[in-house]
């Protein structure tokens, strides 16, 4: 068995330096099934992060299907294909709004790029507005809205990034005041685009706001801002690569949850449970624009074993009731959470299998970043994979696989008990 220390060597050498790692002492993983993973040394860890394998590692419906199709066909989606039809179908009958067209590509930061240029196509302006603490994916185009790295040459005129929604640093000072806080940011960085010659094309934004930390906002909360991007003639991003496909539990869509009627629709990842798949949704007249101004086709994208994966995924959601499991598993876990005891806990919350832990120090809610940082670190000594999140990196993310079992919330909470036990605050 190679290892760690080789294996981190050869992965630069190979794969080129700042690759990043999970962990300190990376995970050499060499099999997963359901919310379990195990290493190349046999040792099991419970996943309580990974997003990818949505309705569980390995779920041997989505690997049959895969299998069977890879081992009948698949070709270039210039051919003809029902399965790319059939699929479509499928997935826009579970979305509202007259969403009902789509392209599928392969990353969500490729259907990220795709939903900023719909918004430029139907607009004929440039600018784009996203929230300060955010990541929607690594194209050129997707890049400039992260928040953690700043692209070569600066800034770009053409982006502007507005505060986000937070729980107990509220914009406008207070839960109250602050949506219409979120509002008027975004109106004023619409007429900053305006002022300096762009124009404004569209609003991106994670529904959930699981980058910022989940701050659990409440439905209608962005009515306001839908009135401003409405007023000013903009489109309405949601990317829904984290909250959608049930994570949440009550709603299919984190954009249905808060009430947010969006122009366009984007998911990733856990939309073929790991196989590089994905899509952007849109009302009709918007795809046709976007097509019309760009000549769009991605060789890969809906391909046969991508349909099929996509598909089976659908499946196993609905055949095992997984949307509903993540709304009771959920609501349990979150009860766990809420009797945990230590100084440095400062709110719980969370949905279905979307949770977090914020951690602050003192009166003043310091966020306490490197207590959780080791906290992460403690838990993946303990057999438990999380991972922290918000612009501070001082919340716990806890987004296990939507199989996740009552047992297996209770194995995670006890776990994390002892671990902040362990700690020193």
């Amino acid at each position: 068995m190679t290892d760690t220390k080789a294996m981190l060597e050869r992965r630069e050498r190979l794969l080129g330096p700042n690759m990043t790692t999970f962990y300190r002492d990376p995970v050499h993983l060499v099999r997963g099934e359901g919310a379990w993973v195990w290493d190349a040394g046999g040792n099991r860890f419970l996943d309580c992060y990974n997003n990818v394998p949505h309705v569980g590692h390995c779920h041997p419906k989505v690997v049959e299907a895969i299998t069977k199709q890879a081992s009948t066909l698949n070709t270039h989606t210039r051919y003809l294909h029902e399965g790319i039809l059939d699929y479509a179908e499928r997935l826009t009958a579970t979305l509202r709004h007259d969403l009902d067209a789509m392209i599928m590509v392969c990353t969500g930061s490729e259907a990220n790029d795709i939903a900023l240029r719909m918004a430029r196509a139907v607009t004929g302006k440039m600018g784009i507005i996203g929230t300060d603490n955010t990541y929607h994916g690594n194209t050129d185009l997707v890049s400039h809205l992260s928040s953690k790295r700043t692209p070569i040459g600066g800034p770009v005129g053409y982006v502007k990034k507005v505060p986000s929604p937070d729980k107990l640093r509220p914009l406008g000072g207070s839960l109250e005041a602050q949506a219409e806080a979120f509002a008027a940011e975004v109106a004023k960085a619409i007429a900053e685009l305006d002022a300096e010659g762009h124009g404004f094309a569209g609003l991106i934004l994670d529904p959930f706001f699981a980058n910022e930390g989940v701050p659990m906002l409440e439905r209608g909360f962005l009515d306001p801002v839908s009135k401003v991007v409405r007023a000013a003639g903009g489109l309405i991003i949601a990317d829904e690569v984290q909250p959608g496909f049930g994570r949440t539990g009550s709603d299919f869509w984190g954009h249905e949850r808060i009430g947010l009627v969006p122009d366009v629709v984007t998911m990733g990842k856990p939309m073929g449970n790991g196989h590089p798949v994905a899509a952007v949704v849109a009302r009709p007249e918007v795809l046709a624009e976007f097509r019309n101004t760009f000549s769009y086709f991605n060789t890969f994208g809906g391909n046969p074993v991508s349909a099929a994966a996509a598909s089976a995924v659908l499946d196993v959601l609905e055949e095992e009731g997984l949307q509903q499991q993540a709304h009771e598993v959920g609501t349990h876990a979150l009860k766990q959470l809420d009797q945990l005891d230590h100084p440095l806990i400062a709110d719980v919350r969370g949905a279905g299998m979307f949770l977090a832990v914020e951690f602050a120090e003192g009166p003043e809610l310091t966020p306490a970043t490197g207590f959780v940082k080791d906290l992460v670190e403690d838990l993946r000594t303990r057999g438990i994979l999380t991972s922290s999140m918000g612009r501070d990196r001082h919340i716990l993310k806890i987004r296990p696989p939507m199989c996740f079992s009552h047992d297996q919330a209770d194995l995670l909470v006890g776990t994390l008990d002892t671990a902040l036990k362990a700690l020193p605050a």
